[in-house]
């Protein structure tokens, strides 16, 4: 509860610096945190909850932002789930225009923020009915002149909705098109009722993600296209922007036998896309084998020679 305006509820979000960074290190990543508070702050925008305050107190940050009340939309698939249905299209679609409102809107800011941690359970529907796009805990000003400007705010997002070159930020690889993947995986989850399988894994087995029509046979051909593109593990394979894929489902139905062919055409480009993306980043390849060695030392623990 706000002390000086009564009757005004706040969310406060609080993070904490690591343990034994330098001096110059944790002067660093505090500088950058209040910088990204102060863009934050400058954010008007419908869909998003307003940042009001920021501060510091010892190793913790705080953001003060807008209370957003009602369920968030990880609550409603798996209600959806438990009562053995699905979440209507059209109405997935209304959700998914508002959020594209609103990564529009960071995109096109100056410098562009993503959010980088777009998944179900960061999204709110008020009681009034409008999404709003919360939980900024990974937001990233996009330097175009310091592509690897780094978040005060660490982490890569949850796995299921994190695409694969977020794992390697370090390299300047996200742009909007990393927005839209976490996008695209939401609207799969709600779609489906259940979360697509991570980057990591789908990069080791194409096969893993199975076409939402095959789980919920009530997907139209042209949502199911729409929402496959903006999963492609490879960001160039993606639309350049949520405007382009937004206009992918504002688009005239094809004629069902172009829809079947459709189809099978982006079937194909889903499997086969991950091989296109090892012939135009070697980055991808570290990322393997980084996520082999991980699941060796997961699956068998430390090697000890005999």
């Amino acid at each position: 509860d706000d002390n000086r305006l009564e009757g005004r509820r706040c969310a406060v979000k609080e993070t904490q610096l690591l343990i034994g960074l330098s001096e110059e290190t944790a002067q660093s990543m505090r500088g950058q945190f209040h910088q990204e508070a102060s863009i934050l702050a400058r954010l008007d925008h419908p869909n998003l909850p307003k940042v009001s305050d920021y501060f510091s107190e010892g190793p913790h940050d705080y953001l003060v932002m807008d209370y957003v009340s009602g369920p968030d939309l990880s609550q409603m698939a798996a209600d959806a789930r438990r009562q053995g249905r699905f979440l209507d299209e059209d109405t997935v679609l209304a959700w998914g225009a508002q959020l594209c409102d609103a990564l529009s809107y960071l995109h096109h800011q100056t410098p562009p923020v993503l959010h980088r941690d777009v998944k179900p359970a960061n999204i709110k529907l008020t009681p009034e009915g409008r999404i709003k796009l919360v939980d900024f805990g990974l937001v990233k000003p996009l330097d175009p002149d310091d592509p690897k400007t780094l978040t005060s705010l660490h982490g890569v997002g949850s796995l299921p909705y994190t695409p694969l070159e977020q794992y390697v930020d370090e390299l300047g690889h996200t742009d909007p098109r990393s927005d839209l993947y976490g996008l695209g995986a939401t609207l799969y989850h709600l779609l489906t009722g259940q979360a697509p399988p991570s980057a990591q894994a789908r990069f080791l087995d194409p096969n893993l993600l199975i076409p939402p029509r095959r789980i919920n046979p009530a997907v139209s051909p042209e949502t199911e296209a729409a929402v496959l593109s903006a999963l492609a593990l490879h960001p160039h394979q993606r639309p350049a922007s949520v405007e382009e894929w937004q206009a992918t489902l504002a688009s005239k139905p094809p004629p069902a036998t172009a829809i079947s062919t459709s189809t099978a055409e982006t079937s194909a480009a889903v499997q086969t896309g991950w091989q296109a993306g090892l012939r135009d980043n070697l980055w991808l390849i570290g990322i393997a084998l980084i996520l082999l060695v991980l699941a060796l030392v997961m699956t068998f623990g430390t090697f000890r020679p005999q």
